[in-house]
């Protein structure tokens, strides 16, 4: 089929490089530029940078409702729209624009966790399985009818970096294997259950902030959910601190939640909600991540120390 896809960050990259030794694809579509570092250098989008190895057209626009990208589109009389992970909302113009609709490569067994961060949030909720969902998209938050669908197990050592790798090869291969169901008409669309529907929204700093309340191994969850590309964070002597792995201890200990409690020769161990947890790896504002041990001999730290 002559496709068109639309997608982003790494998460999409596996699913275009198989996509495109299996079909045309005409144009990419990926969001656009932007400055990063100190130097506030332009950086491309990782779909970006795969697109030009291929010598494939990319289109960045600032809006997805933009009139010129629109026209642009429809002069590629594309068969199918292939999303995965784009970052913006695509308006009804544009989905039904393809000879068989546009469709979306989700990161969850839907309803379950719409939105914007299916995989973080199931990490850092604790669940034990996750998948991958191909449907038709429609105006709404990921309320299209369901085409396929394939399971993952959550493995307790997965993170978003480790499951996000997975669920891409599992999407990209349940998206060939669909894409020949559609094109041979051999397939059922499945409407979704609303009422089942859960929301995976967009995290915001202030969402990674560590609660100390919570048991050892929802922290456990938490930070895994946001390795490696936001971390939690909590707030020692003042300092805001990154937190990257942690290990959670059966030991329970006489001391307030969040209360550093001991040391090891790897790090400290802080009290939780039920359980505790021993800080494996960290990383102070302004800096590079390391180990705790390594950042507890630059500092002075007590315990019985309170963190927040």
């Amino acid at each position: 089929m002559n496709v068109i896809f639309m997608g982003t960050p790494e998460f999409a990259v596996e699913t275009f490089n198989v996509l495109v030794k299996k079909h045309n694809i005409l144009a990419v579509v990926t969001q656009p530029d932007k400055p990063k570092g100190r130097g506030n250098k332009l950086t491309f989008s990782e779909v970006k940078k795969a697109a030009i190895e291929y010598n494939i057209d990319i289109l960045q626009p600032k809006s997805a409702k933009d009139s010129d990208f629109i026209s642009t589109l429809k002069k590629y009389n594309a068969d199918i729209f292939v999303v995965a992970a784009y970052g913006q909302i695509l308006p009804e113009e544009v989905l039904n624009m393809p000879k068989y609709g546009s469709i979306n490569v989700h990161g969850s067994i839907l309803p379950a966790y719409r939105g914007a961060a299916p995989i973080q949030r199931a990490i850092m909720d604790g669940q034990k399985e996750t998948g991958i969902t191909i449907m038709y998209m429609e105006k709404g938050l990921d309320c299209g009818d369901i085409i396929s669908q394939r399971s993952l197990n959550i493995q307790y050592d997965d993170t978003y970096g480790t499951l996000s790798q997975k669920l891409a090869v599992c999407g990209a291969e349940l998206l060939i294997e669909t894409l020949d169901l559609i094109e041979n008409g051999n397939f059922e669309r499945i409407k979704q259950n609303n009422d089942l529907a859960t929301y995976a929204h967009i995290i915001e700093r202030e969402d990674t902030h560590i609660d100390w309340n919570k048991t050892a191994d929802e922290i456990h969850c938490f930070v895994r959910g946001l390795f490696p590309n936001l971390g939690g964070f909590f707030i020692l002597n003042g300092e805001s601190i990154k937190i990257w792995k942690v290990k959670v201890l059966e030991k329970e200990f006489d001391a307030k939640n969040g209360e550093i409690c001991a040391f090891t020769k790897k790090g400290f161990v802080v009290k939780c909600g039920f359980k505790s947890i021993e800080i494996l790896s960290v990383q102070p504002k302004g800096k590079k991540q390391m180990d705790t041990d390594a950042y507890m001999r630059g500092h002075n730290i007590e315990k019985g120390t309170i963190l927040k």
